[in-house]
């Protein structure tokens, strides 16, 4: 029989190792001579990236011992990081960013490519890609000055005989995609300049390729000032498969050499994504007509004869952009499932079935201790709906005494243009299973509902967000789901902002939990100085023109309203973050301190934008339990008692 005790108590086998654990996983996958090969992330091992292959006895194996760590900081997010061409491996380190070589017969002999920087990590590559004969095509990525946006990017081509690389284009502040056509003759690519960011606004560019390799005029073919293209791919000589939406969904269209343009399967429905980090793919051709591609993350078969896209039915119903391919024997990727952690697998488009290719975690904790989640549409105050995904407390051991409601927690995600899904989150476990129901809310903003729902956000930021998420959870007190006394907030990056913009704006919430944020939007543009050069003037689209609008910089920035916090505040901060730096956290928090007002703040060596240590990512899980238990109300006994300050 369950026990009765009160939510937040329920003990359960979902640790936070396990959550530390499942922080890993694959990225970056590719097919090498018929075999898969991908990118591993390994908190364990201090968040090293290993590359590994798939053996045919159905084992796997790193290409790569320690301490090669496969990543890299182009844009501070990376790129795809790893290439196999002509035999010969190449891959990006993150130490010091350089491009190395490990070719076959050389005994495992590791070599340098690139030049070592005058600076550490002052230059980087990403998104390798196959150029000419004896070269690999990537983006490099140079620091010119002092400042985080003093940078300068260009597509080079990078010999493998170590010779010097050189300049295929520049003249925009950024690129992505360098691909040679099947025959040669021609280069295309994709471009775009500050202040648009890539979902924004991209443009296709071609030019011929001469003899000694020098790229000819560039024109564009397809995107523009408020057109998207978000993947593009060689189909034959004189054709291009491109990923773009003109009419508001990213759909795939064929582009030809004389700027003909066919949609091959015109749907309200995106098939395509944000690009934040360069090399993502969301289709890739089957042949005789047919693609696969993820439809808003989930696999379906475009098909041109009727122009349908067809979802697959199949229980993995969540996969990556950051490698989808064709095999021999279906469509492999990276993929999870609200039941199944993410792996590498092959999928049977026709049946469904599928197999997994990495290793499955031994100690997934048990499948009642783990929340369905509930899609949900809610009615936002405008009447615009809300998508999000409730995970209510799931736990068969206990019920809450009769007449409790549980504390739940909103979770915001980050971009602010991504979008939360219904995958297996042992974060949210972590939480659930212990009687704290978490909703994961696709705010207006959010990305897989096309360009009009995307740009709800913009001027909006601060306000749209903010106004969202407090709706969703004011519906799921008004249903009798949730205690209005014990309602919480979370998110990172830009979930860290709109948690930190809901503690002090809003009486929503009880409390937040605010890691790696913005704080203050004054100081995250070119001109602060407090952010990186990709995202350096977001905020133009997001708020409004710098400084013209300044007084809703300052009206919407959580460091304006210190002195508003409507409840204790956690602030989980790495210390070697490029992207949203510890300064704002740091001032913030100074002028907390004294205020009455309990907070705690950790700040973790080595940790970049998001943990990738096992170790960080167990502390700042055990560190909120203890938090939420301390503001809400009920004990933590299996925890580290946080330490608050007031």
């Amino acid at each position: 029989m369950p026990r009765i005790s009160p939510h937040g108590t329920w003990t359960s086998p979902v640790t936070a190792a396990d959550a530390a654990a499942a922080g890993g996983g694959a990225q970056w996958l590719a097919a090498v001579d018929g075999a898969l090969w991908w990118a591993e992330a390994r908190p364990a091992e201090g968040g090293r990236v290993a590359l590994v292959r798939a053996l045919p006895d159905g084992g796997v194996e790193d290409v790569l011992p320690a301490p090669w760590n496969v990543r890299n900081r182009v844009h501070e997010y990376g790129g795809r990081p790893w290439l196999a061409v002509d035999g010969v491996v190449v891959f990006t380190h993150w130490a010091d960013q350089r491009v190395y070589a490990l070719k076959a017969g050389t005994g495992g002999e590791v070599t340098p490519l690139t030049p070592e920087p005058a600076t550490p990590q002052g230059v980087r590559y990403g998104d390798l890609r196959p150029g000419r004969a004896g070269e690999v095509w990537a983006v490099r990525e140079r620091s010119t000055g002092p400042r985080r946006t003093d940078i300068s990017r260009e597509l080079v081509a990078i010999p493998l005989d170590g010779s010097a690389e050189r300049v295929l284009v520049e003249g925009h502040r950024f690129f992505t995609a360098p691909q040679l056509s099947p025959d040669g003759a021609h280069a295309a690519w994709l471009a775009w300049d500050h202040p648009a960011m890539p979902w924004d606004g991209t443009e296709l560019f071609v030019a011929p390729v001469a003899a000694d390799g020098s790229f000819g005029d560039a024109r564009v073919l397809a995107g523009g000032p408020e057109v998207a293209v978000c993947q593009v791919a060689w189909e034959t000589a004189d054709q291009l498969l491109v990923l773009a939406d003109p009419d508001g969904w990213w759909n795939l269209h064929r582009v030809g050499l004389d700027g003909a343009t066919v949609n091959l399967a015109p749907v309200e429905r995106e098939l395509g994504g944000p690009m934040w980090k360069l090399g993502t793919s969301w289709f890739a051709p089957l042949g005789g007509g047919k693609h696969a591609v993820l439809d808003s993350g989930k696999p379906a078969i475009l098909d041109e004869s009727d122009g349908s896209v067809t979802r697959v039915d199949t229980e993995l119903t969540v996969w990556s952009s950051v490698g989808l391919v064709a095999t021999a024997d279906g469509i492999a990727g990276i993929a999870g499932g609200p039941r199944h952690e993410s792996a590498v697998v092959v999928l049977d488009p026709d049946t469904g079935k599928w197999r997994a290719r990495t290793p499955q975690p031994a100690s997934l904790p048990p499948a009642e201790y783990l929340p369905v989640p509930r899609e949900r549409v809610f009615t936002g105050p405008d009447g615009a709906d809300i998508p999000a995904y409730v995970f209510p407390p799931t736990n068969p051991d206990f019920v809450a005494p009769e007449g409790e409601l549980p504390p739940y927690v909103v979770h915001v995600h980050g971009g602010p243009t991504g979008h939360s899904d219904e995958s297996l989150d042992l974060d949210f476990a972590y939480f659930t299973s212990r009687g704290i129901g978490v909703v994961a809310v696709n705010y207006g903003g959010s990305t897989g509902y096309g360009r009009a729902f995307r740009e709800r956000l913009r001027e909006q930021w601060g306000v749209v967000d903010v106004r969202d998420c407090a709706a969703v959870a004011e519906a799921l007190v008004a249903e009798g789901i949730a205690d209005r006394a014990r309602l919480g907030v979370r998110g990172g990056s830009a979930g860290g902002f709109t948690s930190a913009a809901s503690i002090t704006m809003t009486r929503t919430y009880a409390a937040a939990t605010v890691k790696f944020p913005i704080l203050d939007f004054a100081g995250w543009t070119g001109e602060g100085g407090e952010t990186h050069d990709f995202e350096s003037q977001y905020l133009v689209s997001m708020v409004g023109p710098y400084p013209e609008t300044a007084q809703r910089y300052r009206e919407r920035s959580p460091m304006t309203h210190v002195g508003s916090l409507a409840g204790p505040v956690l602030f989980l901060q790495g210390l070697e973050d490029e992207i949203c730096p510890p300064d704002q956290a740091d001032r913030f928090v100074s002028e907390i301190d004294g205020s009455g007002i309990p907070h705690a703040y950790l700040r973790f060596e080595g940790e970049q934008h998001g943990f990738r240590k096992a170790e960080t990512i167990v502390a700042a899980l055990e560190a909120e339990l203890s938090f939420y238990g301390q503001v809400f109300g009920f004990e933590t006994p299996d925890v580290p008692r946080l330490e608050l300050s007031r």
